[in-house]
């Protein structure tokens, strides 16, 4: 299961609206890390659907969001519940690492 993408124009309904936790892996086609880490994200929505959805938000096609939430390095991971920043993860990890990191939504 790939995650889906969000953008400017889609991300209030998508993310501040969603009624669970949605976290925003946000990313560039050119960083080599953000490609390393999308599929350990992509097993863990598989894993989990009902419990968390996981979206893809392209910095470069979006700077506007990349700037309103502060993302200054990538990958770049928030998640996000009721429409606020609960969780942020800056960084590629392991698969265990995200979990861990995300444990209180998927555990």
């Amino acid at each position: 299961m790939t995650a889906k993408a969000t953008t400017s124009a889609t991300f209030e309904q998508d993310v501040l609206q969603a009624d669970g936790p949605v976290l925003v892996d946000f990313w560039a086609e050119w960083c080599g890390p953000c490609r390393m880490v999308s599929p350990v994200l992509d097993q863990i929505q598989s894993e989990h659907p009902d419990k968390i959805t996981i979206l893809k938000l392209n910095v470069d096609e979006n700077p506007d969001l990349a700037m309103k939430y502060q993302i200054t390095s990538i990958p770049a991971m928030k998640v996000f519940q009721g429409g606020e920043v609960k969780t942020t993860i800056i960084g590629a990890k392991p698969k265990f690492a995200l979990e861990q990191d995300l444990a209180a939504y998927i555990g």
